[in-house]
This record gives structure tokens, C-alpha cells and sequence, in this order.
């Protein structure tokens, strides 16, 4: 049995595979919000509490935000910053009894996407998480790719390319810069920009649905948002040229971005033509989860 956790700013979910890839077990708790022993403690539960229905142990993988330090093993980079400096996988391998697998959210998502999902036989995968937090993770003939210092495709804390008017002031970033590509992209991002154009504060989900009924102010702010990712998805297509761009995260829902920013990248995409495909996610918010229990091949053993 392989168990996947994903670690999400807002929730933590669990999945427990079948050696055939069938779900054994699903659910999700709420994360305790910038408490880190709390955390460890809410995914041990979640493991024990599994492994107790389904009477049996499995290896475990987690996807989280951000990823450990090749240089201490330390939690760097992530958007959920109680994780910040911590020594997550040591102290879930004490929390659990064995080792414990960690790779960045997004990278899961390209890796269960790439396996048998939205971007199955492609040869190269971008995965975008667009939640939370906004992550880019990158699978090449089914390998996930982590680099030399493992941020390879951390999109979201490059700056938004050519910012416009609009754009400016360049919206300050957790990460100590401003202007960051998540800070326009992700559902805070979104929430707050809506607010600072229109005065309303308003979440992620209200804007899409006013927009939906005909609110000007919200239909200003969903387009603005589009052209932000499709400038954005061009830089990463003039660099990596992905057969599959692949979009999970919690505005990756939203069914106008597959048809208008495929059309808005394109005059930013150094080709005179963009065979690129942008997907949602076949395996929808299973597809993190999924992929972090995909860290461990099928014949592993927990430890």
C-alpha cells in the first residue's frame, strides 16, 4: 500500500493506493493555520488513522508547498511559512516510525498528471498549482525533474513578466520580494488585487460567480487575471516548450481559462505557432495527492 499526503495551506489529504493504483481510503482535515507541531500531528493522525481502517501499513509520500534544502534539509520556499526551516521529513519519520518521501506540490501534480492523467505520453509536463500558493513543477518522460538546488520550476517567484499599469505597484511577497508572479496569480493574489481595483474585498469564489451574473468590476478582474497567467505560461513555454501545461490548484476550476489564455499567450510565445495544450487536471484535486504517493515505486517496502 502507498499513502500520499497532500500538504495544502488550507487542508492536508490523504490517500492510500492499492498495488493496482485503486483508492483504499480518502479524506481531508483542515490545516491547523501556522502551527507546525500541529501539522506533523495532523498527518500522523491521518496516517495512523488509515493504516488502522485499512489494517495495514504502506509507505508514505507527502506533496508540500515548498521543498527541502539540499544543503541542510530544512523546509525552504514554501508559501506556508510555519514549515519554513523546519526539519519536516525527520520529524514525520519520528512522528510515523519510517521514512518518509517529500517533494514540492506541484511536482506531484506533474508526475500523477504525466502518469495517467491530463498529460499521460507526453514527454515533457509543466504542472501549475494556482491555489493557496502558485507552484510549478516539472516531469520529463515521466520523471519528475527537482534540479541542482531542487527549485526546478518554482514559477511563481519569478516576477510577473512586462507589468503593466494595471500591474503597479508590484504587490509585496511573502518571500521578501514584490512583484512575484504568485502574488498575482494565486486566490489571495486574486482577492486581494480585486480588492484594491474595486474597494471590495470579496474571495476567489465570489468573484468568479459575480462575474458569472454580468459584475463588471469582477468580469475586470477575471480578465486581468488571464492575461497576468497567459504572460506568465509564455515565459515558461519560451523556456521549457512542454507538450502539456497542466493546471490544478483551486482557480484551475474555472473553465474560461483553457479556452482564453491559450489565445492571449500567444503573441508573447517566440514561435509562429504554440503547439502547447493547456489542461486541467483529469485527476482534479486528487491529482497532488495522488502523485505524493507516486514517490514510491509499486514494490516498495515502508521502512
Amino acid at each position: 500500500m502507498r499513502i500520499g499526503i497532500d500538504l495544502g495551506g488550507t487542508k492536508i489529504e490523504i490517500i492510500a493506493l492499492g498495488r493496482g493504483g485503486q483508492t483504499l481510503a480518502r479524506r481531508r482535515v483542515a490545516t491547523p493555520q501556522g502551527d507546525y507541531a500541529g501539522t506533523v500531528a495532523a498527518v500522523a493522525g491521518l496516517v495512523h488513522g488509515v493504516e488502522a481502517e485499512l489494517g495495514q501499513r504502506g509507505t508514505v509520500g507527502v506533496g508540500m508547498p515548498g521543498a527541502p534544502s539540499r544543503r541542510s534539509g530544512l523546509i525552504k520556499n514554501a508559501n506556508s511559512t510555519c514549515l519554513i526551516g523546519r526539519p519536516l521529513a525527520a520529524d514525520l519519520a519520528a512522528a510515523l516510525g519510517r521514512e518518509v518521501r517529500l517533494a514540492n506540490d506541484a511536482n506531484c501534480l506533474a508526475l500523477s498528471e504525466a502518469g495517467d492523467g491530463a498529460a499521460a505520453g507526453a514527454d515533457v509536463v509543466f504542472g501549475v498549482i494556482i491555489g493557496t500558493g502558485v507552484g510549478g513543477g516539472i516531469a520529463i518522460r515521466g520523471e519528475v525533474v527537482e534540479g541542482v538546488n531542487a527549485i526546478a520550476g518554482e514559477w511563481g517567484h519569478n516576477p510577473l513578466p512586462l507589468p503593466e499599469g494595471a500591474d503597479l505597484p508590484l504587490p509585496p511577497c511573502y518571500c521578501g520580494r514584490a512583484g512575484c508572479i504568485e502574488t498575482y496569480l494565486s486566490g489571495p493574489g486574486l482577492a486581494a488585487l480585486h480588492a484594491r481595483d474595486s474597494g471590495l474585498r470579496l474571495a476567489p469564489e465570489a468573484i468568479v460567480a459575480a462575474a458569472a451574473t454580468g459584475d463588471a468590476a469582477c468580469e475586470a478582474s477575471l480578465q486581468a487575471y488571464e492575461t497576468r497567467l497567459a504572460r506568465a505560461l509564455a515565459g515558461v513555454i519560451n523556456i521549457l516548450d512542454p507538450d502539456v501545461i497542466v493546471l490544478g490548484g483551486g482557480l484551475s476550476n474555472l473553465a474560461r481559462l483553457y479556452e482564453s489564455v491559450p489565445r492571449l499567450w500567444c503573441p508573447h510565445v517566440f514561435s509562429d505557432e504554440v503547439a502547447t495544450r493547456l489542461a486541467p487536471a483529469l485527476h482534479g484535486d486528487a491529482s497532488g495527492v495522488r502523485g505524493a504517493a507516486w514517490l514510491w515505486p509499486v514494490n516498495a517496502r515502508d521502512s
